[in-house]
């Protein structure tokens, strides 16, 4: 099982927030998470290329927050050697019901990998589109700061897949994005791309391109998570220098794609996250 819940960051922030639910902002992104087989060597890699802090949240010792500054960013789990799970990173979108989630993913060609499962304070599954993209859900409860999580935007989600209109299709139907209840997201097309906004705000795109059969998983429908950074070529060269793998980049480019030492695809991104 993934690090599946979102509120475990807040066990240990003694700092006042609102409590924001998934009702309030369903359909949105509302969290990442990297499934490793080893959390000491993940933590020492992103403390090194991210700069993040961590601690230990209510799941116990397989379970980790990372914090960019005092903001939670990312969950990170040492469970996909015990459950036989990829390596990888993973966004979750917020839902009302999770169960009612999984029905409509089913319903239109959408598979379950784990889940619906609970989570006190919530309950999340773990899925895939219908070309094969895991992303993950969750209602209930989200982490403590998390407003602060996305006016800071130093996470962003991108869909690489097959046909962009096609799968907005798809993921609006099972999210009910632009479905005129109060707090939904809306759908916006720019060019090519589909550009998923919430609050105002751009919180995930969408574009085609990837391949279903390709043998290479980076070209291959897949969520990618970005991260953003104030020094990129700083990013990189710690990447290579803590066991990392630098996929995609080149001299004066804003964003390059990397993979950590267990093979875990991200993003970074000089700058605002777009």
């Amino acid at each position: 099982m993934n690090h599946m819940n979102p509120a475990s960051a807040d066990s240990d922030s003694t700092l006042p927030h609102a409590v924001v639910s998934t009702d309030s902002v369903f359909g949105a992104p509302c969290w990442v998470s990297l499934t490793t087989r080893d959390l000491e060597a993940a933590e020492a890699f992103y403390t090194a290329v991210l700069g993040w802090t961590f601690r230990t949240g209510r799941l116990g010792e397989r379970f980790r927050t990372a914090l960019a500054g005092d903001v939670p960013v990312a969950g990170l789990a040492a469970v996909a050697s015990v459950y036989r799970m990829a390596v990888a990173w993973t966004p979750y979108f917020a839902v009302p019901s999770a169960d009612e989630t999984v029905a409509r993913s089913r319903e239109r060609g959408g598979t379950t990998a784990v889940g619906p499962l609970a989570f006190p304070p919530g309950r999340a599954a773990l899925l895939a589109d219908r070309d094969g993209a895991a992303f993950g859900i969750w209602e209930g409860q989200l982490a403590t700061g998390w407003e602060e999580w996305r006016k800071a935007a130093p996470v962003s989600v991108r869909l690489h897949t097959r046909d962009a209109f096609d799968a907005a299709i798809f993921y609006g139907e099972v999210l009910q994005w632009a479905d005129g209840g109060e707090g939904c997201c809306e759908v916006q097309y720019d060019g090519a791309e589909v550009v998923l906004r919430s609050g105002g705000e751009t919180v995930a795109r969408i574009h085609s391109g990837a391949l279903g059969q390709a043998p290479d998983p980076t070209i291959r429908p897949h969520w990618q998570v970005h991260f953003t950074v104030d020094d990129l070529p700083a990013c990189v060269a710690a990447a290579r220098a803590h066991g990392g793998t630098v996929v995609r980049w080149e001299d004066g480019a804003r964003e390059a794609v990397l993979t950590d030492p267990d093979g875990a695809s991200f993003t970074v991104r000089e700058g605002a996250a777009e």
